[in-house]
């Protein structure tokens, strides 16, 4: 298991941060429709998003899963 990374999905980093889907989305500027689009399907996430989500969940990027 040398190099091996655990990765969580989005949802969990987010639950993790103790924040609802409203709460979150609030905090990123988005609409919840977008937030939950982004946790059923992670991989369309942009780079620049992801280091959005990296920083408000608390998480390193390469520690969530997102679809890659």
């Amino acid at each position: 298991m040398d190099g091996l990374k655990l990765k969580i999905s989005l949802r969990a980093a987010r639950i993790n941060a103790n924040l609802t889907l409203i709460e979150a989305a609030r905090m990123l500027g988005i609409n919840k429709s977008t937030l939950i689009k982004w946790e059923k399907h992670s991989g369309q996430v942009t780079a620049n998003n992801q280091l959005r989500l990296s920083s408000l969940y608390k998480i390193p990027v390469d520690n969530i899963f997102f679809g890659f």
